[in-house]
């Protein structure tokens, strides 16, 4: 268990900073690029994840901006992204990991295994440019961490886009982003409702009123289904 001596607890000035910090992060086609052949499942994440799924993907023809690029992976196949990422690929670049305001650079595996989110670091330029979310799961089956009780395989939860890129489904997406509903993932699910299939709409439905049973996104949710 981490304590609040370990790791660099971030001042709310270099906290707002490190959006500059990640302005060079990959795009999905690169992580696509990197990450090809790695034997893990893995899938891009958040919005660029609900891009890909409307034939957006790209720079250019994105929604709208994106301060990072997340992946997720199952936790227990960090290693081999690591190792292709920085062993392979990069090998001056490091993963540190942040968790409740508190950065551990270049962080070490008991820190990694105690935490969620892992940036993959360029120290010539301090920029930061792939989050790498490392998801509960039990062998090949996905564990949502904000309720343990819903568990799916990895094949329900990739889709993959034209290109070729794995990206999380739609429907996970925004189940993700149901915790929080900041005004940006408020953005998502108006621009992502009209897509989603009569499927996908009961599967976020039944997704959310098990875990957000008061969730503002089922009445939404509802009258589309009518």
């Amino acid at each position: 268990m981490l304590t609040r001596g370990e790791g660099v607890e971030l001042s709310p000035a270099e906290i707002e900073a490190l959006d500059a910090r990640w302005a060079n992060h990959w795009t999905p086609s690169e992580a696509a690029e990197h990450l090809a052949g790695v034997a893990a499942p893995w899938c891009v994440a958040a919005g660029w994840a609900l891009d890909l799924f409307r034939g957006r993907g790209t720079p250019r023809r994105q929604s709208r901006p994106h301060g990072d690029l997340e992946i997720a992976i199952p936790a227990e196949a960090f290693p081999e992204i690591r190792d292709r990422l920085v062993r392979d690929r990069f090998p001056d670049y490091v993963f540190d990991t942040v968790d409740s305001g508190r950065l551990w650079e270049d962080a070490a595996d008991e820190v990694i295994a105690a935490t969620h989110q892992t940036w993959l670091r360029d120290p010539s330029t301090g920029d930061y440019v792939l989050d790498v979310f490392r998801e509960p799961h039990e062998g090949d089956t996905w564990v949502f961490r904000h309720n343990p009780s819903i568990r799916l395989p990895y094949r329900d939860l990739i889709r993959t886009s034209e290109d070729g890129i794995p990206y999380l489904a739609p429907e996970f997406v925004l189940l993700f982003k149901a915790k929080h509903a900041r005004p940006k993932d408020q953005v998502d699910f108006d621009a992502t409702l009209p897509h989603l299939s009569p499927a996908q709409r009961e599967t976020l439905a039944d997704l959310l009123a098990r875990t957000y049973p008061e969730h503002a996104w089922l009445e939404r949710l509802a009258y589309v289904a009518s």
